[in-house]
């Protein structure tokens, strides 16, 4: 969400630099899931924009969250920044170009790679997972975006585990929680599910302080609405909740959190805060759910 600042530091993605330097031997190392680890979570991530990347505490977080899980075998993404109906599947060749889909940053941002393995046997099984009632359409030309390769770069530094992103064919919360419900059983064989988006996506905050208090209060009410597994007032968000035509004057940063409900596990979920926070008056809060 730091979109709106467009900054230029004078050592763009430096703290994205040295996590890579402190932690690449670990990240290489850590054991990869097996059937006796049980289903991965699904999880939300808030996935910030280019700066990110210089924001230490933010990685480290995102970092330190993905080491309390195994590897996963695989990812699969649904991202805030791709909206494609019918429904769509990232190029899964090995070397696809990243789709940098932000502009006004510093140029060092648009040399940044996340070269992940060969995904073409994830995507098979996606399509596979799906097929029964969903064309699933492949994008040759299409990399990640920015809101699935920006967080996984944090948490996934060594770039081998396997990613595709599917598009988003709708922004209506029953729908996208629906196709949430369809990948919950990726969840079984190792791949982790992760809706990309936003707590609170809200520019008017970043350019005003003064707003702050009314993306606290959204995301407060989130919170305990994820707490109290009230899948319902998530939904309708936008008449349920406080302030949310100034945290979510769009709905696409929010309604991924209903993806990624959909694909955990009812009616025993458990809700846990993985990275919380405010940056840029905004909520970062992260979860993951089991």
């Amino acid at each position: 969400m730091i979109d709106a600042l467009h900054e230029h530091p004078k050592n763009p993605a430096g703290a994205y630099h040295e996590l890579v330097a402190r932690v690449l031997p670990q990240a290489r190392a850590q054991r990869t899931w097996g059937s006796s680890d049980g289903p991965l979570p699904a999880l939300f991530v808030s996935h910030g924009a280019p700066p990110t990347l210089d924001h230490s505490p933010w990685l480290n977080d995102l970092y330190t969250w993905a080491q309390t899980m195994p590897k996963p075998r695989a990812i699969v993404v649904v991202s805030a920044h791709w909206e494609d109906a019918p429904l769509a599947i990232t190029n899964p060749a090995a070397g696809t170009p990243l789709y940098y889909d932000f502009g006004g940053f510093h140029p060092h941002y648009y040399t940044l790679p996340y070269s992940t393995p060969d995904a073409t046997a994830l995507a098979g099984r996606v399509t596979a997972t799906l097929a029964d009632t969903t064309e699933v359409h492949q994008h040759t030309r299409r990399g990640l975006d920015h809101g699935a390769f920006i967080p996984l770069m944090a948490m996934y530094p060594a770039a081998d585990v396997p990613v595709i992103q599917l598009s988003m064919p709708t922004l209506d919360p029953a729908e996208l929680f629906t196709l949430g419900q369809r990948l919950r059983s990726l969840r079984e064989e190792g791949i982790l599910v992760i809706g990309s988006g936003f707590m609170t996506h809200s520019f008017a905050a970043v350019r005003s302080p003064a707003l702050a208090g009314y993306t606290q209060a959204f995301d407060t009410w989130a919170a305990d609405a994820l707490a109290r597994g009230d899948i319902d007032a998530l939904a309708d968000y936008h008449n349920k909740a406080p302030s949310a035509d100034i945290a979510h004057p769009t709905a696409e940063h929010f309604v991924p959190l209903l993806l990624t409900l959909g694909a955990a596990d009812h009616p025993d979920t458990t809700v846990t805060t993985a990275v919380d926070g405010m940056v840029g008056n905004n909520s970062i809060r992260s979860i993951q759910v089991a």
